[in-house]
């Protein structure tokens, strides 16, 4: 995705409000995203920097567990999608692990990590999802995030 497109989504993405307990059912209709898609994920969810929802599905590793924080962790530095930072730096002809000062042991610009932006107050939080390729880890944690926003 382009710049444009993903700077487009996250405007669309945006919450009226977020609580514990929207991370939970957040969480929840991720994983059952990727059940119908017979895919094993990892699922964070923060609210100011605060862990309110961590699920390993069968099948996800450690591993997994620790590029969800590389992840949220762009989403925390720069306050924009992980994807949306690696399509920068793309775009400027370099990666963020060269063109960046931070670490790429805790910081990893790819696909999957998205910011919780309340309208009005800006951003609360992330949403990570992990074990798949980045596109696909953005994929579902855009869907997971669509689907709650359509129930709300």
């Amino acid at each position: 995705m382009n710049l444009q497109t993903l700077d487009q989504l996250e405007q669309e993405l945006e919450f009226t409000g977020f609580t514990n307990e929207d991370a939970l059912q957040l969480g929840n209709l991720i994983i059952q995203y990727a059940k119908e898609k017979n895919a094993a994920i990892a699922v964070h969810i923060e609210r100011c920097r605060v862990p309110v929802f961590t699920h390993l599905m069968d099948g996800t590793s450690e591993e997994n567990y620790v590029w969800l924080f590389r992840k949220k962790r762009i989403v925390d530095h720069y306050n924009r999608s992980s994807a949306y930072i690696e399509a920068r730096f793309i775009e400027n002809g370099t990666t963020h692990t060269e063109g960046s000062l931070l670490s790429p042991g805790d910081y990893q610009a790819v696909g999957g990590s998205l910011p919780i932006r309340v309208k009005g107050l800006g951003v609360v939080g992330s949403v990570t999802v992990g074990g798949l390729t980045g596109e696909l880890d953005h994929e579902y944690a855009v869907e997971g995030v669509r689907r709650f926003l359509a129930g709300k």
